[in-house]
């Protein structure tokens, strides 16, 4: 049966946006596949010195100075109140020498657990750096969380060591850490580097200041632990997925060749280092490169983001779609008067890119935005829209070099690989990249489960057409199944959103006796519409026109507001349980009314599973 999804009836153009100086060329996308190997992309690194292994921040800091890059700017940091401070890769070094002889001053050892709960200051970038030079696991936290989400990843994943701010400590760390009985340390960073002198706790530039600027990076086999990204699962608790790290072939590769990464680019990534791409791709990634990394404290500002973009003179910028969407809501009169020209490329990811996204980035900023999918689990981008090759509105893109996918179907003989283009199944990726998880913290049967034989099962509906492109149809269990056929929430989406009326859109399937499953629609309006039942109606034959009645919403419901995460995506499982009145499952990632929409719209987990 030929199915619906991944915007399977929605029209879609093809931008041709390969450059004149592409260094691969469309037609030889299978030849440089080919060519491709993951131990000649391990050979672009260093490796630690005297063949003594591979450690993610000797690739990411000190290599460069043995090249004569340490007067380079590694990180560039605007703050929240204004004024910025500038930190080259000798600083750098020298900053994540001494953190990691403070941490042994207090005892931590190789595989010990370091969490960070701290927002973008250069303190986290140290710490971050420093514990992989001590060979200990750096696990980060996002500063949004409440107590009891931070608890609970704390005590999974049995946290020797926290830093993370005073304002922090006092409000969501204190009144719990007498129930964290792996908690040994806690190291506070104070607003504006000023001094802490909070009992039980010891003072960030204290330890920084008082230890040792000379550090050698002790043997580092690549498979050893260095990565700790607890991911929320759509029932119980998170769970823990443990990264290595030879991750950093992969971080390394991949920021060549899904974000076009060179070694002078300005690059920003505004996803918070909580989530897994704002420590893949705003910490390691753009280091390996020798890039310069702008950090942004602020909160989101449309004006302030597009300033940063002109007077920073950013060349690469990495983004995700809840942010697109708020651009997009607040209309192209903020770019007046702005030069972005020397931005060179534009890339998203955390959900789905909505095509008409990818049209409004070519008409408003002159780029086209690069979609890309991976999760928590694959550590790093897996497929993308490249910048050598022509994009797809409303694909993930193609396999990047060196990652083989496919569509199955689950069998209880095991798996079938669905070899005919466009039909829908679940996406796999064969085993074997070197960013792929290790396991899940504890949870070795958690983990098991996640293969079949070679491939690893992603959770995700997908297609694939007869060029390669993958396109996203919805979560294994966000699919809806209607009169016989299977609807991908996406699809509908898409099609709602391009009306001028709609926010933002979640579309789930709602048991029904007759078709098993309807389509209901919740919707958030723009701030010039309100909901009617015309609204409604117009809503109904607009999504009837471009998807076809059995696709379409036969239920519409206006919503002020819809739940998502604190790193921008919508919650379609928890708008299913409310809806049916079922549990919620795990809420610890659900943004609260405390929590700021726009201090999050830059925040990315990872890819569409995460």
């Amino acid at each position: 049966m030929r199915t619906m999804g991944g915007g399977f009836n929605v029209p879609r153009a093809v931008i041709d946006e390969t450059p004149s100086d592409a260094t691969v060329d469309l037609n030889e996308y299978e030849a440089e596949r080919a060519r491709f190997s993951w131990e000649a992309a391990r050979a672009e690194l260093d490796g630690l010195p005297h063949g003594r292994g591979l450690n993610i921040a000797y690739e990411a800091v000190d290599r460069h100075l043995t090249h004569g890059r340490g007067d380079r700017v590694a990180l560039r940091w605007l703050g929240r109140r204004g004024g910025s401070r500038d930190v080259s890769y000798a600083e750098l070094a020298e900053q994540t020498n001494r953190f990691a002889n403070a941490l042994g001053g207090l005892g931590v050892e190789a595989g010990d657990r370091l969490f960070v709960l701290a927002g973008r200051v250069p303190e986290l970038y140290v710490a971050a750096l420093g514990t992989l030079k001590a060979r200990a696991v750096f696990s980060p936290l996002f500063s949004a969380f409440g107590p009891e989400p931070i608890k609970q990843r704390i005590d999974l994943g049995a946290g020797k060591v926290l830093v993370t701010t005073e304002s922090l400590y006092r409000r969501k760390v204190a009144p719990i850490r007498e129930e964290l009985p792996s908690l040994e340390h806690v190291i506070l960073i104070g607003r504006d580097g000023a001094r802490t002198e909070v009992d039980g706790t010891h003072d960030f530039a204290t330890l920084v200041e008082g230890a040792s600027a000379d550090y050698t990076i002790e043997a580092t086999d690549p498979e050893e632990l260095a990565l700790l990204h607890f991911t929320s699962g759509t029932t119980g608790k998170p769970k823990g997925a443990m990264h290595v790290h030879e991750a950093v072939v992969a971080h390394h590769a991949t920021g060549g060749s899904a974000l076009d990464l060179r070694p002078d680019d300005i690059f920003w990534c505004t996803a918070d280092p909580g989530w897994v791409t704002g420590t893949s791709y705003g910490i390691i990634s753009p280091l390996t490169h020798g890039a310069t990394c702008v950090i942004d404290e602020a909160d989101f500002d449309a004006a302030r983001w597009y300033r940063i973009l002109e007077e920073e003179r950013v060349d690469v910028w990495y983004t995700a779609p809840t942010a697109i969407r708020m651009l997009m809501r607040l209309g192209p009169g903020l770019l007046e008067g702005r030069d972005l020209s020397h931005v060179r490329f534009v890339a998203s990811v955390g959900e789905p890119l909505n095509p008409e996204a990818v049209a409004w980035g070519q008409e408003v900023l002159g780029l086209a935005i690069h979609d890309n999918w991976w999760q928590s689990e694959t550590g790093g981008i897996m497929i993308a829209n490249t910048r050598s090759t022509p994009i797809r509105p409303g694909s993930m893109g193609r396999p990047l070099p060196g990652v083989d996918v496919a569509i199955v179907q689950r069998t209880d003989d095991g798996l079938e690989v669905i070899e005919a283009p466009d039909e829908e199944g679940e996406l796999a990726l064969r085993r074997g990249w070197p960013s792929m998880f290790r396991g899940y913290y504890h949870e070795e049967e958690r983990y098991e489960r996640c293969f079949s034989g070679e491939w690893y099962l992603t959770g995700d509906l997908a297609r694939i057409d007869a060029d390669g492109y993958c396109w996203f149809v919805g979560r294994a269990d966000d699919v809806i199944k209607s009169a016989g056929h299977l609807i991908g929430p996406f699809e509908v989406e898409s099609a709602l959103i391009e009306h001028p009326a709609v926010a933002e859109v979640a579309v789930i399937g709602k048991p029904d006796p007759v078709v098993g499953e309807l389509v209901k629609a919740f919707i958030a309006l723009n701030p010039d519409h309100e909901a009617s039942e015309e609204l409604e109606r117009e809503l109904r034959t607009f999504a009837r026109q471009r998807l076809g009645t059995q696709v379409a919403p036969k239920e519409i419901e206006f919503a002020s507001d819809l739940p998502r995460t604190r790193s921008g995506k919508i919650m379609r499982r928890l708008l299913k349980a409310r809806e049916l009145g079922l549990p919620e499952g795990d809420t610890s990632t659900l943004e609260t009314p405390g929590d700021s929409d726009a201090s999050d719209a830059g925040a990315s987990e990872g890819g569409a599973a995460s």
